[in-house]
């Protein structure tokens, strides 16, 4: 008798283990599927570095204002010179001015470094911004 009510126990503490983990990740894919633009700079900033953060922006405020008010995106600036930011500057393996999408779908995390792209049309507004807004596009259609 002791040893069928310890069984009954175990397996309710275990489908309330479960039920509750599945709610848990419900909750928790509904809040995490974002993609996070981050621009990361140094302390002193060129020209291109400067038009990189404006043109990134302008495409962002131009193109994508529901999803940014929504929290589906979301725009950082982070100075690598701080300490303060040192880990998560390691993190995506920053040392100067670089640009990355960082798309969260169900919890996970994938990085893409934009910084090539950034460089090569920083100061063209217009193929910068259609370009960007492209690679946005296709990992807004992802969450």
């Amino acid at each position: 008798m002791k040893k069928l009510s310890v069984l009954i126990l175990v397996i309710g503490v275990l489908f309330s283990c479960k039920e509750t983990s599945k709610k848990e990740a419900e909750v928790n894919k509904n809040l995490t599927n974002k993609i996070e633009v981050i621009d990361f700079h140094s302390t002193h900033r060129c020209m291109t570095c400067n038009a990189i953060e404006s043109n990134t922006k302008y495409t962002l405020e131009t193109y994508f204002s529901k999803e940014l008010k929504a929290n589906k995106i979301t725009f950082k600036t982070i100075n690598v010179d701080e300490e303060e930011n040192f880990k998560t500057a390691e993190k995506f393996e920053a040392t100067g001015t670089s640009l990355f999408l960082n798309v969260i779908v169900d919890g996970t995390e994938t990085a893409i470094n934009l910084t090539d792209f950034a460089f090569m049309n920083g100061r063209d507004t217009k193929a910068f911004s259609d370009e960007l807004k492209s690679k946005i596009d296709v990992e807004l259609a992802k969450i």
